[in-house]
């Protein structure tokens, strides 16, 4: 079952279980995938991180000005649509990718970690965060 399939029924669950605030993010995101799948991209989980990360984005902001209840909203449509995503590496998975594609690519200074970063990226599978990745790479390369 697709993640689109898996949303789909899911908002049929919840608008029977008179979840208004669940129904409501979950049609806003199957939106976003259905409108994503007719441009040809297909890649739902891409949609779904740049979802998620526009929610934390806004949290972010409506905490920064006084804005809870908002924020709150952001977060937990934030929260909802991680449950549609594969498991976020761990540190220690994250930083073992780090080491290796360092080898891999001999990178050795900050100007080089370009070169890491998108092997990490490539290898993670979207895993993990590029934030975060970019800062365990510089972290390994002493920047």
């Amino acid at each position: 079952m697709t993640i689109l399939e898996q949303i789909k029924t899911d908002v049929t669950a919840a608008m029977k279980a008179g979840e208004r605030e669940r129904v409501g993010a979950l049609r806003l995101l199957l939106s976003e995938l259905q409108k994503d799948a007719k441009e040809g991209a297909g890649d739902e989980q891409a949609v779904l991180r740049r979802e998620r990360k526009r929610r934390l984005d806004s949290e972010a902001q409506y905490r920064d000005a006084g804005r809870g209840e908002l924020a709150d909203r952001e977060a937990y449509e934030a929260g909802l649509i991680e449950g549609y995503l594969p498991a976020q590496l761990s540190d220690s998975e994250l930083d073992a990718l780090v080491r290796e594609a360092i080898d891999a690519t001999g990178a050795t200074s900050p100007r080089e970690m370009g070169k890491a970063i998108g092997q990490v990226k490539s290898r993670a599978g979207g895993r993990a965060d590029g934030a975060r990745i970019a800062a365990r790479v510089k972290g390994a390369l002493g920047a």
